[in-house]
């Protein structure tokens, strides 16, 4: 999603009351690139007078201007962005401390390795790359008549928990989340190749009872064929298309990890990202002319499930409860 039309995209995806993954989902590649931050800077942070006059820096792609956001708006924005103003009010605030903890980490990783792209800001309001963020006229076009109510709720959420940050080993963490698991959340190494402590894979079980927890996508024969030689020039595939596809291996938690692809090997996240489907915990099926896959859950399936946390909160767990249940061995500390 490129510059206005990532704005669109957002507003897509959250009109179906499914929640946005953005760093976690299209930016994969930035999340473990960066895990050897070093922490020296945090406790010049954490002695910081005013915390809600502090500010983040933020690229807007659109236009090449490098806006300064308060931090306490930018939270707000984050989780208007990230999740459905309907959630429990303790879900919104284990979403707020997530979005601060990403954007913290975000700052730290950014003074000690600029991104010349970025022009001096701290992030970008790109959503392919760096987590969803709406402007206040954003979230009034998104919530229409009950900008009120919702942005109030969401506020209110966030006011008492927005200076948290989640860390471990004196360091934020990369906080990631998705919108559903497929009953177990999955492991940072599993779906992006490096070990993190503190992502591993724990059960989610009422994820299995969200919205569209069990979609199928369908696809014509020449469309995934063409998708295919597109991505893999020299694949070879088979005539009989009922071949195409061979699971080799599942996780614990659900996701296909390996996948038989005509004469070649990738992995479920590849197939996931190539096809356009909602995860990588799927199974497939051919049948006239058309090749089907069935996923479960709604995105890379690591940290917090974001339906998951909702039904925590339902449950009377609070914020501090559902991050310490997706977040093994972390830390909470006040900034």
């Amino acid at each position: 999603m490129k510059k206005y039309i990532s704005f669109i995209v957002s507003f897509t995806m959250l009109a179906t009351a499914i929640p946005a993954v953005p760093v976690y989902v299209s930016g994969n590649s930035n999340l473990i690139a960066e895990m050897e931050i070093k922490s020296d800077k945090k406790e010049s942070k954490k002695n910081k007078d005013n915390k809600a006059d502090e500010h983040y820096k933020v690229l807007d792609v659109s236009t090449g201007e490098v806006i300064e956001v308060n931090k306490l708006d930018y939270v707000i924005g984050a989780v208007c962005a990230e999740m459905p103003a309907t959630f429990e009010e303790e879900a919104l605030k284990a979403q707020a401390v997530t979005a601060h903890t990403y954007a913290e980490r975000q700052c730290l990783r950014e003074s000690e390795n600029p991104d010349p792209e970025l022009c001096g800001a701290d992030f970008s309001n790109d959503t392919s790359k760096f987590q969803g963020y709406f402007t206040v006229n954003q979230a009034k076009q998104f919530y229409k008549e009950n900008f009120d109510l919702y942005y109030q709720k969401i506020s209110d959420a966030v006011s008492e928990v927005w200076d948290y940050t989640i860390y471990y080993n004196d360091e934020p963490i990369v906080a990631a989340f998705h919108s559903m698991s497929c009953g177990k959340t999955e492991s940072a190494s599993n779906v992006w190749g490096s070990d993190l402590e503190y992502l591993q894979s724990v059960e989610s079980p009422q994820d299995i009872f969200a919205p569209k927890y069990l979609e199928e996508t369908e696809y014509e024969i020449d469309v995934v064929k063409n998708k295919l030689i597109s991505e893999y020039p020299e694949i070879q595939l088979d005539d009989d298309y009922n071949q195409w596809f061979e699971i080799k291996d599942i996780s614990d938690a659900g996701t296909v990890l390996n996948v038989r692809v005509g004469d070649i090997e990738i992995t479920g996240n590849e197939l996931r990202s190539l096809l356009l489907l909602r995860s990588a915990s799927f199974e497939v099926k051919c049948s006239d002319n058309k090749i089907i896959f069935t996923t479960k859950g709604y995105g890379h399936g690591v940290g917090m499930s974001q339906y998951g946390a909702n039904a925590m909160a339902q449950e009377g767990k609070t914020w501090r409860e559902i991050i310490e249940h997706y977040y093994s061995g972390c830390t909470i500390s006040k900034d």
